[in-house]
């Protein structure tokens, strides 16, 4: 039998006076408890219990008739009141205390059991649960006094979004889900929970979804809890409450994408303390416009972006990669040849840095449908910058890509990239020769602009009429004519090389051999005494050959004007301050032996901080150089098959890319991983 304490509870509605006595038992037969009425309705308690005089005891004990009246009605105004349709009326919003509620009313723990019985019953009547899982929840509650069977259930495993659709079914309440896929963009309200507290939110397994006119939509786990929902409208300041039935993994789940969020927003803000608007000055030209207003408007996506490019060039990074996606936004860089994920701004913030970066790119901030490139000039701690930006729309906005060309980064001799004594004698001797084709394949990234830039940087300048056309232009050399492709108004590299033919060129370098026009024109210029450098995308030396035959270029006058071929590789190079020797497995000892490499001379990657964990530092090229003599050349004028070609030239004495690898290996400056990884097509 339950028990109300009379004196509590007109205290707790703000009523002064006497202690009320106990009414006749025939007035009290329509009676509801004091808790659940208005004011005037409390002054009309008052009166009627002074004209009864003094009570014989505080608390009174109901009969189970009056009891369950009252409990019939307790359900149907607490059913209102989750609904938002009436106000509970208190003095104070911080009255509504945990404490003041147990004092005010103590529920009888036989209708608690009763309760949970039906609710049992309910749930494997409707498959929510199995029998077997309620009956091992009821051992469980035997013996584990405190539980409740819905938190026993749900901790043994059961389901617990069906369990909360009974529960929402049985108090006339909906059911619903959040919505973790959009989140803060409309799964709930975010400044709500902001003035709940999360804290708050946390404790009680509560959300705030939405607002609808002048309620407020609460996902909350339990139905039973009105003084909760009472603390929350006075916390809300809002008119009432409408309670939706949800299940407690979607609140956790919800609270944590808001306390991320937080903290994210806490660790850019410290990012953005350390980084100032001027440590990335653009270099515009006089005629530009800079809208300042909006420029200060945004400054801590300004100061953002220029962490995002400062921090690559402090890393070594070649290229950044900016993506969006659903739900998360990437920065990641490029770093010796491998991609690593830097960091993840907020997803809000992508569609604000991809239009900051168009505008010091100079592009179009409105147009988002179609691809875009550019150009970034800038000055980071000093170091002046060229960074070639890609912008390509995707299903979650536009992936921005760039390349960053770092002067410092191509002003490096030939004695620096790794060639062996011989190899770079010949190569030397290749590009000094007076006339002829010398060819620099391999894959992109592989380091071949670099290889003729310092290649380039090796000649005369004063005595040689150099000239180079690119597409595009990544670096600036002094003393070289260099020309821009643009093939939108016709100017390709075919066009352009016959241009230069005419300008008394003693060296040319082609960016690239792409069809059959260039590579006619580029044999005609090195047949009439012009030495033309170019690049080709083949995986290997004598693959290069093959691949001119096949453009369409006779075979005897591809013999004929082709010098050498260099194909090259760029490996990862072992840190020199973590590097060590340890003994290798069976299968790799007996591979290492085959490669003519002793099994304790081989060097593996173990990782510290200067080398970010990896193991490597830097990289090292791997070079296969093929010098076409007179025996080559009438090997290339029969046409022979690429197998048959390359099998002939190492038996020339041609030292293949793997190879060159494996000397590498021995020395100590990479990895057999590495090797392996950018060698395997060419075996």
């Amino acid at each position: 039998m339950g028990k109300y304490n009379i004196d509590k509870l007109l205290s707790e509605l703000g009523v002064d006076g006497p202690s009320t006595p106990e009414p006749p038992a025939q007035e009290m037969q329509g009676a509801r408890p004091d808790r659940w009425r208005s004011r005037t309705q409390a002054d009309q308690a008052r009166r009627y219990d002074e004209q009864q005089g003094p009570p014989d005891e505080q608390e009174i004990d109901l009969d189970a008739q009056m009891q369950a009246q009252m409990q019939a009605e307790m359900q149907a105004e607490m059913h209102a009141q989750m609904q938002g349709d009436i106000q509970v009326y208190q003095e104070d919003p911080d009255d509504a205390q945990d404490t003041g509620v147990a004092s005010i009313y103590i529920p009888d723990e036989g209708a608690s059991t009763a309760s949970e019985q039906r609710l049992a019953a309910e749930l494997v009547k409707a498959g929510a649960i199995t029998q077997a899982q309620l009956t091992n929840a009821q051992k469980v509650l035997s013996k584990t006094p405190g539980l409740s069977l819905i938190e026993t259930l749900i901790d043994q495993g059961a389901d617990e979004t069906p369990i909360q659709q009974v529960i929402a079914r049985a108090a006339g309440l909906p059911f619903g889900r959040i919505d973790l896929e959009k989140g803060l963009d409309g799964g709930f309200d975010e400044n709500l929970v902001q003035r709940l507290g999360v804290e708050f939110c946390k404790h009680h397994l509560v959300v705030p979804l939405r607002t609808e006119g002048s309620r407020v939509v609460i996902g909350a786990t339990r139905t039973d809890d009105v003084f909760l929902l009472d603390e929350i409208r006075h916390r809300l300041r809002v008119a009432g409450i409408k309670l939706v039935i949800v299940t407690a993994s979607d609140v956790r789940a919800a609270l944590e994408i808001v306390s991320h969020d937080e903290t994210d927003n806490e660790q850019i803000n410290a990012i953005l303390a350390e980084v100032d608007e001027g440590d990335v000055e653009i270099e515009k030209s006089s005629e530009d416009e800079v809208d300042l207003e909006r420029e200060a408007a945004e400054s801590p996506i300004i100061r953002y972006v220029n962490y995002i490019i400062q921090h690559a060039v402090k890393e070594g990074a070649s290229d950044i990669h900016i993506e969006p996606a659903e739900k998360k936004l990437k920065v990641r860089y490029r770093i010796d040849g491998v991609l690593f994920e830097a960091m993840n701004p907020p997803i809000k913030w992508a569609a604000a840095i991809t239009s900051r970066l168009k505008i010091m790119a100079n592009l179009d901030i409105s147009e988002r449908r179609l691809p875009q490139d550019g150009r970034i000039r800038c000055v980071v701690q000093g170091r002046k910058l060229d960074l070639r930006m890609s912008t390509l729309p995707n299903a979650h906005g536009e992936k921005t890509v760039m390349r960053i060309l770092d002067t410092r980064s191509i002003n490096v001799q030939l004695e620096d990239l790794g060639f062996d004594a011989a190899t770079l004698e010949i190569w030397q001797n290749q590009i000094k020769a007076p006339h002829g084709i010398v060819l620099v394949t391999g894959p992109t990234g592989s380091g071949k602009t670099t290889t003729l830039y310092a290649s380039l940087r090796q000649l005369d300048k004063s005595k040689l009429n150099i000239s180079t056309v690119e597409d595009p232009i990544e670096y600036h050399l002094d003393g070289i004519t260099q020309t821009q492709m643009h093939e939108k108004i016709g100017m390709g590299f075919a066009r352009a090389l016959k241009a230069l033919l005419r300008q008394d060129p003693d060296v040319i370098m082609l960016g690239e051999i792409r069809d059959t026009e260039t590579a006619t024109i580029a044999i005609q210029a090195a047949l009439t005494g012009h030495l033309v450098l170019s690049t080709l995308h083949t995986n290997d030396a004598p693959a290069s050959i093959t691949r001119l035959i096949n453009i369409g270029i006779e075979p005897f006058l591809v013999g004929a004007a082709v010098n050498g071929v260099l194909a090259q590789r760029l490996v990862r190079r072992l840190c020199q301050h973590c590097k060590k020797q340890q003994k290798p497995t069976e299968e790799m000892a007996e591979f290492l032996e085959m490669q003519g490499i002793a099994p304790d001379k081989a060097w593996t990657a173990e990782g510290c901080d200067r080398c970010r964990s990896t193991g490597y530092s830097g990289r090292v090229g791997l070079y296969e150089q093929l010098t076409i003599d007179d025996q080559v050349r009438d090997i290339v004028a029969r046409n022979p098959n690429v197998a048959e070609f390359r099998r002939l030239c190492i038996e020339r004495g041609m030292v293949s890319l793997r190879a060159d690898g494996m000397r590498k290996v021995s020395e100590g400056l990479t990895s057999v991983q590495e090797v392996l990884r950018v060698t395997e097509a060419t075996v």
